[in-house]
């Protein structure tokens, strides 16, 4: 217990030689005139959320500046050749670096200390949990790729007070994925950066842009969504090959409609929402069932026009033998006994005694008549039908060619989806 420690004493006396007379609100250069460089590195940790609707990123990144500070260097053969030890960072001066796409810090540890060396490089690292605004486009949902960027920079110093560079090279930093926890949702591209110098009222102020690039896994999307729905349109296209005047067809239809409200309802749960861009997908999936509306409500039509001519041939022929049926009672006028059903001129031209030839006569012409008007209501009844299974075809057309447009929109979203990690590994070697 009572062993001596060498180095205990000698950090105590470096650490009260060096703040002892250190004054942390003066920024630590010998000369104004001078800038203090700050270095930066972004380290892209996970991505914890994307929230398409808020249009806000939640990532997890590793934080590093490095600094020289004039005031906190020594000699360290004069402190028993200690040349690095841990400071409060609330003892010192620190740049004032903020995040201009900051909107919230979530769970992100406050670690108080820093590192500084014997020439007076200060080393700040810690761990931040970032909620960032970010123009997020869903478009191409699920083979969306996202660019987001965090914006580093003095919140009011300018260039001629504070600058700022990079502490490893841009291409080393563009593809470093070595701390990215690649079992999300999301995989990282790449973190591209730039180096800005913005006017402004104040003066010219410097900052660093770290552009993160992830794409989604669509995998689960595929196989969840995607697939079903292609099948499920597939199902709504056989039913054209059901006959028109089927009335089984309005029910199958009215089935398949309700499987599309299902689907849908489900499917809202799993597309992003954003009030800037709709999904494709749900564009294609609205307009199929656009489509299975109006064929249902043709075919709708076309039954109840097929069953007003079948009930009006029905009673077309009651209407004129009604005069044998009561001939040996008193006549009244058929209009009163069907009510709503106009007597056809065939029964009313003459009024003749039953049993005579001219009776016949009449009974022949009234049927020959009746045939005649049942022919042409025939014929009109076919044109009507040949309209509306033009229409049809016209409908089933333009169906095919949606659901086409949809198979090879997807199949080209998906090969760019491919082809873009690839893209961003040629751009980071060039």
């Amino acid at each position: 217990m009572d062993t001596p420690h060498p180095r205990n004493p000698a950090l105590y006396r470096l650490t009260k030689h060096l703040l002892q007379k250190y004054h942390k609100a003066v920024r630590p250069v010998h000369d104004w005139t001078e800038a203090t460089t700050v270095y930066l590195d972004v380290l892209v940790h996970a991505v914890l959320d994307v929230d398409a609707q808020n249009q806000k990123l939640k990532t997890s990144i590793w934080y590093h500046e490095v600094w020289d500070d004039e005031f906190l260097s020594w000699n360290p053969s004069m402190f028993d050749e200690i040349r690095e030890i841990s400071l409060p960072l609330s003892d010192i001066w620190a740049p004032d670096i903020i995040i201009k796409e900051l909107v919230d810090f979530e769970g992100s540890p406050d670690l108080p200390y820093v590192y500084v060396n014997s020439s007076g490089t200060i080393k700040n690292s810690k761990p931040i949990q970032v909620v960032s605004t970010c123009g997020l486009e869903t478009y191409a949902f699920p083979f969306d790729v996202q660019n987001c960027s965090l914006t580093f920079s003095s919140a009011l110093h300018t260039v001629h007070d504070v600058n700022l560079a990079f502490l490893r090279s841009r291409g080393d930093m563009k593809h470093d994925n070595k701390e990215f926890l690649n079992d999300s949702e999301w995989e990282l591209l790449s973190v591209s950066s730039t180096h800005n110098i913005l006017q402004s009222c104040a003066g010219e102020s410097a900052q660093i842009q770290f552009h993160v690039v992830i794409r989604r896994r669509p995998l689960v999307y595929v196989v969840s969504l995607l697939i079903p729905s292609i099948f499920l349109m597939l199902v709504d296209l056989g039913s054209f090959y059901l006959p028109p005047t089927c009335r089984a067809r309005i029910v199958f239809k009215t089935s398949v409609l309700v499987g599309y409200t299902v689907f849908r309802v489900n499917m809202s749960d799993e597309m992003p929402r954003s009030a800037l861009s709709t999904p494709l997908i749900g564009v294609f999936f609205t307009v199929c069932m656009a489509f299975l509306v109006i064929s249902l409500f043709k075919s709708i039509l076309l039954v109840r026009f097929l069953h007003d001519e079948w009930s009006a041939g029905q009673e077309r022929p009651l209407l004129c033998l009604q005069r044998d049926t009561d001939a040996d009672g008193p006549r009244t006028d058929p209009r009163a006994q069907l009510a709503g059903v106009t007597e056809p001129p065939c029964c009313e031209e003459h009024q003749v005694q039953p049993g005579t030839l001219e009776e016949a006569w009449f009974q022949l012409r009234s049927i020959s008549t009746y045939f005649q008007t049942w022919e042409q209501a025939e014929q009109q009844e076919v044109k009507w039908l040949a309209l509306l299974q033009r229409f049809d075809r016209l409908l089933f057309q333009a169906y095919a060619v949606v659901l086409g447009l949809y198979t090879v929109t997807l199949c080209s979203l998906w090969a760019l989806w491919a082809s873009s990690a690839g893209a961003h590994t040629r751009g980071g070697t060039a």
